[in-house]
């Protein structure tokens, strides 16, 4: 075999393995929207991915690397709102809304595996410190973009409109609509310490 043909084939040889890994991925994320992370085994990711267990063991040794792999890729996909986005917005009042506006349509976009995930992180360590590497950096860096100015009682009723949970609560259990679920939470916020916040810009 010369060298070009040795070069093809190793070319070749890297692309369905990538090919092979990828497969891998997509079906456990999807495992893990469907059933959540806890239930899904690597039989069911081997039997979706069209590949053997020992395919799914050779790409991941072990379950911390097969977590990181679904969550960036989800994250990649579906990247939580950036505070880049609302940065140069000076009135708080606006800030806030805006912020949860994106927040809320992420959720939303991303309900079905984000309920999973933190429903299946309460007895799972490992999805817990994943989860909080991923979802919980984000939120820090929204949270921290928004509770300049806030007081103590400000800053968690941040914490409680910006949780996955209350967001669910005013959507599917209150039947709010989306505008009205964050003009709710931007009031309850900005009127926590008994006056809306000045911006401390």
């Amino acid at each position: 075999m010369n060298k070009t043909a040795r070069t093809y084939t190793k070319t070749r040889r890297a692309e369905q393995e990538a090919e092979t890994r990828r497969r891998i991925v997509e079906a456990a994320l999807g495992l893990h929207t469907e059933v959540g992370p806890a239930q899904t085994t690597i039989s069911m990711i081997a039997e979706r991915a069209g590949v053997q267990r020992h395919t799914v063991y050779a790409h991941f040794s072990d379950e911390r690397a097969l977590l990181m792999a679904c969550s960036g890729l989800h994250m990649e996909r579906e990247p939580p709102p950036s505070p880049g986005a609302w940065a140069g917005v000076n009135d708080p009042a606006t800030r806030l809304r805006q912020a949860l506006g994106a927040l809320y349509g992420w959720y939303e976009r991303n309900e079905a595996i984000t309920a999973a995930v933190l429903r299946d992180a309460e007895r799972h360590e490992l999805l817990r410190e994943i989860s909080e590497l991923r979802l919980g950096t984000a939120l820090a860096a929204i949270a921290s973009s928004l509770a300049g100015g806030l007081g103590a009682q400000g800053k968690a009723a941040l914490a409680l409109a910006m949780s996955f949970h209350t967001w669910r609560t005013l959507m599917r259990e209150a039947g709010l609509t989306p505008p009205a679920a964050v003009e709710m939470m931007a009031e309850a916020v900005l009127g926590a310490d008994g006056q809306i916040a000045a911006d401390p810009s």
